[in-house]
């Protein structure tokens, strides 16, 4: 049965006081006897008053910006569709005077993300969302918006020691574990196997990345410890036509790796590659449902990807703040993202768009 709605007539009647009282005590005004105060305030108890937050919220006709800070990023990329579901959800809001607007860094520069923000600092923001740099780094940004009372959301790496107000994003050691288990499923056989990666002065680009294959070769060491594993490295700085002669001499130089891996978005570097020279015995598996991956994937080079809804993290980052600061309300502290498993008879039934 729907809930009757409670008026302030009621209230006034119930504490004995006129609605001019309960309307200044519930909207915080002053000019009210303590008197008067305590007895609202027994009467909305009583009465278990619940306040219409969203009508509050539009009344008081105050406009928020949130800042989102992510790493710069190519088209059709991942982050591309974080970007759009963060905007999604601050259009959604647009009748609360609500904005979202994105800064961007580079994910092997620190100095560009203390610039970013400091950038940010200075627009004076109601609320931030952070792809973090280093924890060093990151600190000394989360430290300024604690002291300024500002909350944020971490989102795709999680570093307790800030106390961001959320976290959004996967499980990155429980998802490299899983990535690992199912690769084996259909290489239990295999003696090699062939790690993607792609770095930059010796690093990847991401602490989730480290995250997910030191889990998979947790698993590894635990259940398969005898299989040898390849790196490769695409370096992030090289033009794409330089990638095609090292991936020819790795499969010329080791006939016995039929299955791939790689834990960032870019799996796609190497189903094209298998593609084009027709190697049909070697299958790859990879993050993130872009574009070129799921194009690999339905052409069969690339056998698995695991999702993470990119769209729905941006979206839920956003809404978390629009209900923490807006509506006052509590938010979960931590969330996990699904560890979703695509493949070419499901990946066309993946919906990223699934909120709102």
């Amino acid at each position: 049965m729907a809930r009757e709605k409670t008026r302030i007539k009621d209230i006034a009647e119930r504490a004995g006081v006129s609605v001019g009282t309960v309307d200044r005590v519930l909207h915080n005004r002053p000019n009210v006897s303590k008197k008067s105060l305590e007895k609202v305030e027994k009467a909305l108890e009583e009465m278990d008053y619940q306040p219409n937050m969203y009508a509050s919220a539009l009344a008081y006709n105050k406009e928020y910006t949130f800042y989102c800070i992510i790493p710069k990023h190519e088209s059709e990329a991942y982050w591309e569709e974080v970007e759009e579901g963060a905007q999604a959800a601050s259009e959604l809001r647009r009748d609360f005077g609500f904005t979202v607007k994105m800064m961007y860094y580079n994910r092997f520069s620190a100095e560009t993300f203390v610039k970013v923000m400091n950038d940010c600092i200075k627009q004076q923001p109601d609320g931030v969302i952070i792809v973090p740099s280093r924890l060093d780094v990151t600190r000394r940004f989360t430290d300024q918006l604690h002291e300024l009372e500002v909350p944020f959301i971490l989102l795709d790496s999680y570093m307790p020691d800030l106390k961001p107000l959320s976290f959004f994003g996967q499980d990155s050691f429980a998802s490299g574990y899983f990535a690992a288990r199912m690769l084996m499923l259909m290489a239990p056989k295999e003696t090699e196997i062939m790690l993607m990666k792609q770095m930059r002065n010796g690093n990847v680009a991401s602490k989730q990345q480290e995250n997910r294959e030191t889990g998979f070769r947790h698993y590894m060491h635990d259940h398969f410890p005898d299989i040898e594993i390849h790196e490769v490295n695409l370096a992030l700085d090289d033009e794409r036509e330089s990638y095609d002669p090292i991936l020819e001499k790795f499969f010329k130089e080791h006939p016995h790796v039929h299955h791939c891996i790689t834990f960032n978005s870019k799996a796609h570097l190497v189903g094209d590659f298998l593609q084009r020279s027709n190697r049909r015995n070697i299958q790859i598996m990879g993050y993130d449902m872009v574009p070129k991956n799921a194009d690999c994937v339905r052409q069969g080079s690339i056998s698995f990807l695991i999702a993470q809804h990119a769209y729905m993290q941006g979206y839920a980052c956003v809404e978390t703040l629009f209900n923490a600061i807006v509506l006052k309300k509590e938010v979960e502290p931590v969330n996990y993202m699904p560890i979703e498993l695509l493949t070419k008879e499901n990946i066309d039934f993946y919906r990223r768009k699934n909120v709102g």
